[in-house]
């Protein structure tokens, strides 16, 4: 009798923690409170050495108590290297991933650093617009990334043992054992809604990147709410700063729908706002910073009849499509995408398929009162900024959702201190155990992450 009064007392309790919460929540979300945007998941090594944890992003706003570290922002007496960047987004359509499900093919085996974006990784239903972010499918994802790139790699290590132990030029090439792959470490995810943005890195460049941090900006109803908005990330790799956007833009295929799409991304370029760092030289905005890639779901259509547009995309007759699409338009017309650039388009839209099926949506007979959708290159990923070039821009063909994944390879020109050999191993030890003291983590924070790592086989 006791222990069922004990239940009920707890159940009480928590529904009215529940009631207390939301209109808090809902309130903050209105007001346009950045509630925990300061917050992102990463890979950092514990003092136990273990990976998962969650923490909150340190304030770079304050002085740093290093004054080595000054050094790297006053001497500009750089080299130029090159990095591969993959990025990718994709638009879920609120269906979660199965654990056994394969995205290794997908991946590049070649490149440094791996953007994902994703959208609606959770239906936008009113629950999870306004409540807050459940993280269990964002760690699925995660999961599933970490999988895909560590074997892509152990892979990628064993062929370049067999194959690749000599250079172009004879020399010997630096190969790590296969035993020991160059894993990749997550250095931000960030979930805002249905939107998540995963940032992964080569081991050996993590101890380059800086000054990590997110900025979130909800846009969608009553033009504050995160069912649609961005999540951007930021960070100094050597001397250059890069700059991701993941986005989920207005929808709607009427006339004048694509206005509103505009109408957002100038929300996002102009609230989108970063710390400005300890010696307050940090860029703040997105067009501030040296390498800026914008990537999502931007919903933008073809500006034609239905009936036309159908037609044109069965004759796959693409650059007359590409003609009447509103995002090109904008790129060479408009004012708020103006010195954008976009790669070519030589694959088939996007959007939007029958589940489970290669068929476009509209092209088998509807119901009644259903909705018609024209096919649209509605995910695209572009770019500002010099010192970026694209080497591939494509599908792909999983039918999880109604929309297919995009992904683009470039290559991002970075700064590199001549002197870097000299500071080496300050990067790799005497900073990163600095950085670690200075990460304060709660006992509440830290007991959900260790209960979540125990209730299952991935961890992030």
């Amino acid at each position: 009798m006791a222990r069922k009064q004990g239940e009920v007392s707890t159940s009480f309790s928590l529904s009215l923690r529940r009631r207390v919460m939301w209109p808090r929540l809902v309130a903050n979300k209105i007001l346009r409170k950045p509630l925990g945007s300061n917050n992102f998941v990463t890979d950092f090594p514990g003092n136990d050495g273990s990976d998962g944890i969650v923490l909150e992003a340190p304030s770079f706003d304050q002085p740093s108590s290093n004054s080595t570290s000054t050094i790297f922002n006053h001497h500009k007496d750089t080299n130029t290297h090159k990095y591969k960047v993959f990025v990718s987004t994709w638009n879920i359509g609120g269906v979660e991933p199965q654990q056994d499900m394969n995205i290794k093919d997908w991946i590049d085996t070649s490149c440094d650093i791996y953007v994902f974006g994703f959208q609606e990784i959770v239906p936008l239903k009113a629950s999870n617009v306004l409540g807050s972010e459940n993280s269990n499918i964002c760690m699925k994802w995660n999961s599933l990334i970490r999988e895909a790139l560590n074997k892509k790699t152990h892979y990628y290590s064993q062929e370049n043992l067999k194959h690749d132990k000599h250079d172009h030029d004879g020399n010997p090439n630096i190969i790590e054992s296969s035993n020991n792959p160059r894993e990749f470490h997550c250095i931000i995810s960030k979930q805002m809604v249905g939107i998540l943005i995963s940032v992964w890195v080569r081991s050996n460049i993590r101890p380059f990147i800086r000054h990590p941090n997110v900025s979130c900006v909800g846009c969608g109803i009553m033009g504050c709410l995160g069912n649609k908005g961005s999540v951007s990330v930021r960070f100094r790799l050597h001397e250059t700063s890069f700059c991701f956007v993941c986005t989920h833009l207005a929808s709607g295929s009427r006339e004048g729908d694509e206005k509103l799409r505009n109408s957002n991304v100038a929300d996002i370029l102009s609230r989108t706002s970063f710390p400005r760092g300890p010696l307050l030289d940090l860029p703040r905005k997105i067009l501030d910073h040296d390498r800026v890639i914008f990537l999502g779901d931007l919903n933008y259509r073809i500006s034609l009849p239905e009936a036309t547009t159908r037609s044109l995309v069965e004759r796959r007759e693409w650059n007359a499509l590409l003609k009447h699409d509103q995002l090109m338009m904008e790129l060479k017309e408009g004012q708020v995408l103006e010195g954008w650039h976009e790669g070519a388009i030589q694959f088939a839209p996007t959007y939007k398929y029958c589940p489970n099926s290669n068929v476009y949506y509209g092209c088998r007979p509807a119901n009644r009162g259903e909705k018609r959708r024209a096919p649209a290159w509605c995910d695209r990923i572009i770019w500002r900024g010099k010192g970026l070039k694209q080497h591939e821009y494509g599908r792909g063909t999983s039918k999880l959702s109604d929309h297919r994944p995009v992904k683009a390879i470039f290559t991002a020109e970075v700064g590199v201190l001549r002197t870097l050999k000299g500071y080496h191993s300050f990067f790799l030890s005497d900073r990163l155990d600095k950085i670690s003291s200075q990460l304060q983590v709660s006992s509440a924070d830290d007991f959900l992450c260790k209960a979540s790592t125990k209730s299952r086989s991935f961890k992030i």
